[in-house]
């Protein structure tokens, strides 16, 4: 009986060691969101709180060489400035910005809108904050385009959609339009900024062209089919990456300047169907791309709410999202292993870390 006894309460305490077990692991398991999902291993994307809200349709994210953090709020017609706590520093009105880049003079560039003659126009501004002491509200304005005195840059049915800022301080732009029939200047093109020396020795910004063989209505490759982003890499290179929501089939290309071609020009730097970020079809409505130091290349899809993020080879690594956690996300950032999602239909940003970088 007495065996018995003790049979009975070794059985009571394993059972309840293992309940005071399985409640500890809860306790203590990582924290997730619903929604998030990943592709490979156990790494996953934690979501960090709180959200950052009060925006209105927003639909660009930059994190500046300050670094300070920079918002298109589209909706709300201002470029919100934020510290890297999520401290609003400052805003500036401007029409409908929906892109967004700094260079290296720390200069912001632009793509919003202006009004003129009755029509709404597409337009290009840089903003001089060094000038101001960072004071945004206060920074001096230029205005890129449309230029002043030329008539052409004057469409009403073109916009500006991206822009991309190289180690020189040259930029490209990223304009889309209707009339694509034009060999010499089709809507859908990539201009070309650079700095153009002055008489007195000062430099401006100028307008000088845009990419050749590009086409402008293409399905494949080397195409400005409705560009709806551009990301340049932190090197001293004209690498570029470009997202498009136009009727291609490779939605996300990353182009590179061949110096040793017969025909120096752009090229994909990586081959169709050789790696996931260059499958047929891969992406629905990529609408934002960044890359980190590391050279990872993250899509933000708004068309299947998702995030996805490849390595330098085009290979897919962490991707997550789903309808509970995004609505429409349309721009990322990444700064310090933290990761930024403009969370446009819920208007908010959000920020997540990888789960092996938690401290």
């Amino acid at each position: 009986m007495k065996k018995l006894l003790v049979n009975i309460l070794f059985f009571i305490t394993t059972i309840l060691s293992a309940v005071f077990f399985l409640s500890c692991e809860d306790k203590f398991e990582l924290p997730t969101t619903t929604g998030l999902g990943n592709i490979t291993g156990d790494t996953v994307y934690v979501q960090l709180n709180p959200a950052w809200e009060g925006f209105n349709n927003p639909q660009d994210i930059y994190i500046g060489n300050e670094p300070f953090i920079y918002v298109a709020d589209t909706d709300n017609d201002r470029i919100v400035m934020m510290n890297l706590a999520g401290t609003v520093l400052g805003t500036r009105v401007i029409k409908k910005p929906v892109a967004i880049a700094q260079d290296y003079q720390l200069n912001l560039i632009v793509c919003s809108e202006f009004d003129t003659l009755g029509n709404t126009f597409g337009a290009v501004y840089k903003i001089n904050l060094v000038a101001a002491n960072h004071n945004i509200a206060e920074a001096p304005i230029t205005r890129l385009l449309p230029r002043p005195n030329v008539p052409s840059d004057l469409k009403t049915g073109i916009r500006y959609t991206g822009v991309a800022v190289f180690f020189d301080n040259s930029f490209y732009v990223a304009r889309t339009g209707p009339n694509n029939s034009s060999i010499f200047d089709p809507d859908n093109s990539i201009l070309i900024f650079q700095k153009k020396l002055l008489s007195d020795g000062s430099k401006t910004d100028t307008l000088i062209g845009r990419l050749p063989s590009i086409e402008p209505v293409g399905t494949g490759l080397l195409t400005a089919f409705n560009i709806s982003s551009l990301a340049s890499f932190k090197r001293r290179n004209t690498d570029f990456i470009m997202t498009l929501t136009g009727n291609t089939t490779f939605k996300t290309q990353w182009l590179y300047y061949n110096f040793a071609s017969e025909t120096p020009g752009y090229e994909s730097k990586l081959s169709p169907g050789t790696n996931q970020m260059m499958s047929a079809n891969k992406f629905s409505r990529p609408e934002g791309v960044t890359v980190d130091n590391s050279g990872n290349i993250y899509v933000a899809d708004a068309g299947r709410d998702s995030i996805y993020k490849f390595n330098s080879f085009g290979d897919e690594l962490q991707s997550f999202g789903g309808p509970q956690l995004f609505k429409q996300p349309y721009a990322v950032a990444h700064f310090d292993k933290t990761l930024y999602v403009v969370d446009k239909g819920n208007n908010r940003i959000l920020r997540f870390i990888l789960s092996t970088d938690l401290r």
